[in-house]
C-alpha cells in the first residue's frame, strides 16, 4: 500500500514501511494459495516478521482429550514452580484455517513472561478439513479440562483467562460464553480478545476502508469464511448478538486502527459497557491486524503488546488473589 493510498488514515512510519515491504515481496496473496501452502507461508512469515521467543522456565508440549481425538497443547511458564492461581488459555488466530502452536509461539512466551502466569496454547482443529463448529468445540473442551487442574500440568488452577487474536479472539469469547452458561469447576475470571471476529455482518465502515492493502483483506476474510462455513446465526460464531453480555467476565478488548475488523470490535466493546461489564479498551492506532506477530518488522508493536498485558495485569489486580504480587 503506497503512501498516497494510505494518507487519508493515520499510519505509523514503521507500519507504512512494513506495508511497502509486503507489497513488494508478496506475489501471490495467501488466499490464492492451496491451504497447505498457505499454512506453510504463515509459519514462515513468523520467522521473518515476529520477535524472537522469550526464554522461560517451562515450555512443554502435551495434549488433552477432545471431542474428536487428542488436542495438542503447549504449556508456557516463567516459573518452574507456582502456587495456586489463574491460568491463561491462549487460542491462536488465522481465520480458523491457518496457524498453529508454532505460528504464535513468540507471543505466547511474551505473554507468559510479561504477566508471570501459566499460559496454555491450544492447537484446535482447522477448516476446511474441520469446519464450524469444530474449532469452538475444541477450545471449550480444553478450557473445561484446564478447569479440572489436570495432573499433567501440576497446577492448582483457580480461574481461567481466555486470550486470543482474530479468529482466536472469537474463540476466547466463545470459551467465556460457554462457561458462563454452563459453568466448569473454576470460573472464567477475565478475557482478552485481540482484534476479534465478533460479527457475521460485512457492512462495517472499517471493512470498506481497509478492504485491501492492510495485511488482512476482504478477499482473505471471504476465503476464511468459505473454508470455516460458520452458521452466522449461531452465537458460537456471531458472538456480538443473541447473547446476554451481562454474563461476560471483566474484559480487556484490543482493536487495531487500520483493521477491517476494527469497527465490529468497537461495537462489541459498546455492548459490554451497555451490559455493565468491566471493560478496558485499547486501540492500537495507526497499525494493522496481526500486530502481535509483526514485532520485528513493526517495532512499535512491541509497545502495543506491553500495553495489552499491562491492561490485563491492572484488571487482574482488581480481582482479589488472582494476580502475582
Amino acid at each position: 500500500m503506497s503512501d498516497s493510498e494510505t494518507k487519508q488514515h493515520f499510519v505509523r512510519p514503521d507500519v507504512q514501511a512494513c506495508l511497502n515491504m509486503l507489497e513488494a515481496m508478496v506475489s501471490t496473496p495467501m488466499h490464492e494459495l492451496p491451504v497447505a501452502e498457505a499454512r506453510q507461508t504463515y509459519l514462515a512469515m513468523r520467522h521473518v516478521a515476529d520477535a524472537d521467543p522469550t526464554e522461560l522456565a517451562i515450555i512443554r508440549d502435551l495434549h488433552c482429550a477432545g471431542p474428536a481425538g487428542d488436542i495438542p497443547l503447549r504449556y508456557y511458564d516463567k516459573s518452574a514452580e507456582r502456587d495456586s492461581g489463574p491460568a491463561i488459555i491462549f487460542v491462536h488466530g488465522g481465520g480458523f484455517v491457518i496457524g498453529d502452536l508454532d505460528t504464535h509461539h513468540p507471543f505466547c512466551t511474551f505473554l507468559a513472561d510479561q504477566l508471570d502466569l501459566p499460559v496454555i496454547a491450544v492447537d484446535y482443529r482447522l477448516a476446511p478439513e474441520h469446519p464450524f463448529p469444530a474449532a469452538a468445540q475444541d477450545a471449550v473442551a480444553v478450557a473445561r479440562w484446564l478447569a479440572e487442574s489436570p495432573k499433567e500440568l501440576g497446577l492448582n488452577i483457580t480461574g481461567l483467562i481466555p486470550v486470543g487474536d482474530s479468529a482466536g479472539g472469537n474463540l476466547a469469547i466463545v470459551i467465556s460464553q460457554s462457561l458462563a452458561t454452563n459453568p466448569a469447576k473454576v470460573p472464567v475470571i477475565a478475557q482478552m480478545p485481540i482484534y476479534p471476529v465478533v460479527s457475521a455482518r460485512k457492512d462495517w465502515q472499517s471493512m470498506d476502508d481497509f478492504a485491501d492493502g492492510f495485511v488482512l483483506t476482504r478477499d482473505g476474510m471471504d476465503w476464511f469464511d468459505n473454508a470455516y462455513q460458520p452458521d452466522n446465526a449461531n452465537p458460537l460464531y456471531n458472538v456480538i448478538d443473541d447473547f446476554d453480555h451481562a454474563l461476560t467476565p471483566p474484559t480487556v478488548l484490543i482493536t487495531a486502527g487500520l483493521d477491517p475488523l476494527r469497527d465490529q470490535g468497537r461495537a462489541y466493546g459498546a455492548k459490554l459497557l451497555e451490559a455493565g461489564v468491566t471493560t478496558s479498551f485499547y486501540e492500537a492506532r495507526g497499525t494493522v491486524h496481526g500486530l502481535i506477530g509483526l514485532r520485528k518488522v513493526i517495532p512499535s508493536g512491541e509497545q502495543d503488546c506491553k500495553n495489552m498485558t499491562e491492561c490485563l495485569h491492572s484488571l487482574l489486580s482488581n480481582i482479589s488473589g488472582q494476580t502475582p504480587s
